[in-house]
């Protein structure tokens, strides 16, 4: 529900430290409800998020929006769309205040061509998220959506964040009238 990555966080830090040019990778702050990234748009930056927690979702052509991950520390965006030369795949917008490691396209693609441990995280990267794109699409199908909301409300409550009805729904993939009825048969199921 929650990624985050320590391991990219720890080689990340190391390289802001010793860095030979101090604008190829910048702290830069984003507070709740501004956009890192926006669909369809082209990024002129690599973010690897610092601290805060940010949402990835995408915004169907009828304005719905489907969440796919909740991203924390360590995790790396934008990245893919560099690679395949793409616009943004999806929105990811802060949920607290953010602050990320915003490194330079230029750099970036000069640690892709030679620095292994840089693409040895990025392939770790990649093999969690098709493990984690995998796993939730077994787990939605198996489970039911009052098991799934009940992971959601407990990551809401460790994290202190609140995560709206519709955020909720559109992280689930159900309606919000299916949503009160979950939360309504979560609160029946308490009492």
């Amino acid at each position: 529900m929650l990624r985050t990555n320590q391991s990219f966080l720890s080689y990340l830090e190391q390289l802001y430290k010793a860095q030979p040019h101090k604008e190829d990778i910048v702290l830069k702050s984003f507070s709740k409800g501004e956009r890192l990234f926006v669909q369809h748009e082209t990024t002129s930056k690599i973010m690897l998020i610092k601290s805060g927690l940010t949402k990835c979702f995408f915004t169907e052509d009828d304005d719905n929006e489907y969440i796919l991950e909740f991203l924390g520390e360590g995790e790396i965006i934008g990245e893919i769309e560099l690679i395949r030369k793409i616009p943004c795949l999806c929105n990811v917008e802060a949920m607290t205040n953010v602050t990320v490691y915003a490194i330079a396209i230029p750099y970036f693609t000069d640690l892709l061509k030679n620095d292994i441990g840089l693409n040895n995280l990025l392939l770790d990267v990649y093999a969690e998220r098709i493990v984690n794109t995998s796993s939730r699409a077994s787990y939605q199908q198996l489970y039911t959506t009052e098991y799934s909301l009940a992971k959601l409300m407990e990551l809401q409550k460790k994290h202190g964040i609140e995560i709206s009805k519709e955020e909720m729904a559109a992280y689930l993939g159900i309606t919000i009238r299916s949503l009160n009825s979950a939360l309504k048969n979560q609160n029946s199921s308490t009492s």
